[in-house]
């Protein structure tokens, strides 16, 4: 068995030891988050760390690095109060890992790749259409990560789209049929398998699957 502790890594090249660290604790999700500025100007970036916060209200939660340099996601939900999340399918990982590219303001990461602006319900940011399950967020708070000066930043879900045929009778959304890739890493992407569904867990009772 491999073994490494603070030393090894303190040694590791910075690049060998960002791929080790961002891909040994499992797979991401992996999703789109759409903004538009309050001068029109439409921003796409891919991001692996959106996370469930709760559900009564229902809200999100990503990561954000450090404001170190510009961050056109961070200003223009700043500036706006919204964004939207996307999550990636197969047929999308290409152009979704292209949106990591440093463009300027001015270029929308939309007009760079395939994926398509798409407007609903007068929502201010944009969705992406070939999304099969799509989110509109609200900003609602952010908070320091001291230890690494990164941000987590909180939504409110506002607005959901979803494809008709992923969505199961008691709420669950089927992410198979649907194709959602998760990250593995910095630039990794995998298709998970369902391999079961199991019961609500109760002391000393058996552990049953969903039929």
């Amino acid at each position: 068995m491999k073994y490494l502790n603070t030393t090894h890594l303190g040694h590791m090249p910075s690049r060998k030891r960002a791929h080790l660290i961002n891909s040994c604790t499992g797979y991401k999700s992996a999703n789109l988050l759409g903004t538009k500025s309050k001068n029109g100007e439409t921003n796409l970036a891919i991001f692996n760390s959106v996370i469930h916060i709760g559900s009564n209200p229902p809200m999100l939660g990503f990561i954000l690095r450090p404001l170190t340099v510009k961050r056109d996601t961070y200003k223009n939900f700043k500036e706006t109060g919204f964004f939207t999340v996307n999550q990636v399918n197969k047929d999308m990982i290409k152009d979704a890992h292209h949106t990591a590219a440093s463009y300027n303001e001015q270029i929308s990461e939309f007009s760079k790749t395939n994926l398509t602006e798409l407007y609903l319900d007068d929502f201010h940011a944009p969705y992406v259409s070939q999304s099969s399950i799509k989110l509109g967020c609200r900003y609602i708070n952010e908070y320091e990560i001291k230890e690494n000066n990164c941000l987590l930043i909180i939504g409110a879900i506002e607005h959901i789209y979803l494809s008709d045929d992923i969505l199961e009778e008691d709420g669950w959304v089927n992410l198979d049929k649907a194709n959602t890739v998760a990250i593995v890493g910095l630039d990794g992407y995998a298709l998970p398998k369902l391999l079961n569904r199991f019961n609500y867990s109760k002391p000393d009772e058996p552990t049953m699957p969903i039929t």
